[in-house]
């Protein structure tokens, strides 16, 4: 189930909050985990199993941590039961195809089908037992918190990555508001626009460049289909972040920021601080700071930073070219810290264009159906020549779609004083829009057209 469905939005949406209300507070957790069961189920019955699993595992691991004396032992099986579920469902086919192409061998790749969201759910396990065992928050001897945020239907699909110190109060006592529940669907519905009427338009001019292959493609058409899908990646994931957050804000939950207008950066450490946030905070947390993080010297420095990026490229897929594309970031990152940083600073214009072009062709790696795809087709971005004729890439209305993303993704957020986005937000002008975004957003549903979330096969 998605958030952008006709399901969701007429029936789910409305009996699990009208539910909510009458069970009230003391029933409220148990009701919620229920209702995120089932919308986790609705997809794939049988893998709920898993996140049953998953949360019995993690809240016996908290139990154990808190009342043993080897805890640290305790806190290596727990995450090792973590990581051991998300290697065989995400990574073993991946192995096993590395290693009969680099020893040679005729392994059969086995086809497991991967869990939605069991990066996201998985990570949030372990965020619960490590804090217990470094005393950050209290071991939860109830099963109804740790289930609920384990499994909680408005991030269990494609994040924030919530931490549990981030919640641990949301969960034992919380209000649900007039104002928070406004304030929250206003945020829903903006996520929802950007989806369904920004980054599915996007998709079907990314898609047609990207499925035309690099062969005969043509310079501008690749860069067209470039740009198209770092708009549309970032509609994509920031609107599904800010339905999360609305949908979360409904229920009487205040969940971290997952975006703050990453294309305006002016460094690739600037643009991770500002891209999947959470994402960022959990490997620093997790990663970075207990590898030494930047207290042992420059070379230990440079080494965490290259672990963690390659960590975050192969979170990200069980793919070459996911690994390539975090390397990629990494090694960026580092060039940054080199100096060229202090040179880019200089002018603030020159420092983001180079970012945002940095990005997109970082992208397309992403993106491509395989490491050589995307190689191929970063060399015919770079490659003038005849190729595919513009018109063949989207109409008018993706011009028009492409302008308005552009304009959103930042740079107007940036013109707009304070006090006029505080007057906007209060005024009968953000009403009518959000009325209007609502409107267009279900007629766009209605049609039942392109509709998946990119970051849902994470």
């Amino acid at each position: 189930m998605v958030f952008s469905s006709t399901i969701f939005l007429w029936i789910f949406l409305p009996v699990v909050f009208a539910g909510n209300l009458v069970f009230g507070k003391r029933l409220s957790n148990l009701f919620l985990l229920m209702a995120s069961l089932f919308f986790y189920a609705w997809g794939e019955p049988r893998l709920v199993v898993l996140m049953i699993f998953s949360i019995i595992w993690n809240y016996l691991a908290g139990l154990l941590i808190a009342s043993v004396s080897r805890k640290k032992l305790m806190l290596f099986i727990g995450v090792t039961g973590d990581l051991a579920l998300l290697g065989y469902y995400k990574y073993a086919g991946f192995l096993v195809k590395s290693a009969n192409i680099i020893f040679g061998s005729t392994f059969i790749v086995p086809r497991i089908a991967l869990p939605i969201g069991i990066s996201f759910f998985t990570f949030q396990a372990i965020s619960y037992i490590a804090d217990v065992y470094r005393g950050k928050v209290k071991v939860s001897r109830d099963p109804l918190p740790v289930a609920l945020y384990i499994s909680f239907f408005p991030q269990l699909i494609a994040g924030p990555i919530v931490q549990y110190t981030d919640v641990e109060k949301q969960l034992k006592s919380r209000k649900i508001t007039a104002e928070g529940f406004a304030d929250g669907f206003r945020r829903f519905i903006y996520g929802l626009g950007k989806k369904v009427l920004i980054a599915n338009v996007l998709a079907k001019c990314a898609d047609t460049a990207f499925d035309h292959g690099a062969a005969g493609l043509g310079m501008l058409p690749a860069w067209i289909g470039a740009l198209a899908y770092t708009f549309q990646i970032y509609y994509d994931f920031s609107g599904y972040s800010d339905m999360a957050l609305g949908l979360g804000r409904m229920f009487g939950f205040t969940f971290p920021e997952n975006f703050n207008y990453p294309y305006l950066s002016g460094s690739i450490t600037e643009f991770w601080r500002r891209w999947h946030i959470t994402l960022g905070a959990w490997f620093r947390e997790y990663v970075y700071i207990p590898l030494g993080g930047n207290r042992k010297g420059k070379g230990r420095t440079y080494a965490n930073l290259w672990i963690v990026f390659f960590l975050t490229g192969l979170w990200h897929g069980a793919d070459l070219s996911f690994i390539l594309w975090g390397l990629y970031h990494g090694a960026l990152s580092f060039v940054e810290r080199l100096g060229l940083k202090k040179l880019l600073d200089k002018s603030k214009i020159l420092a983001r264009l180079l970012c945002f072009i940095a990005v997109c062709i970082g992208w397309v790696l992403f993106r491509a159906e395989n490491t050589s795809a995307g190689l191929s087709y970063i060399a015919a971005m770079f490659t003038p020549g005849d190729g595919m004729k513009l018109w063949e890439l989207g109409d008018m209305k993706t011009l028009v779609i492409g302008i308005a993303a552009v304009i959103g993704c930042g740079m107007m957020q940036a013109l707009v004083p304070g006090k006029l986005k505080e007057w906007y937000k209060k005024s009968l002008a953000d009403a009518l829009v959000c009325g209007a975004i609502l409107f267009f957003s279900l007629v766009a549903l209605a049609g039942a057209g392109y509709n998946p979330f990119i970051y849902y096969q994470f």
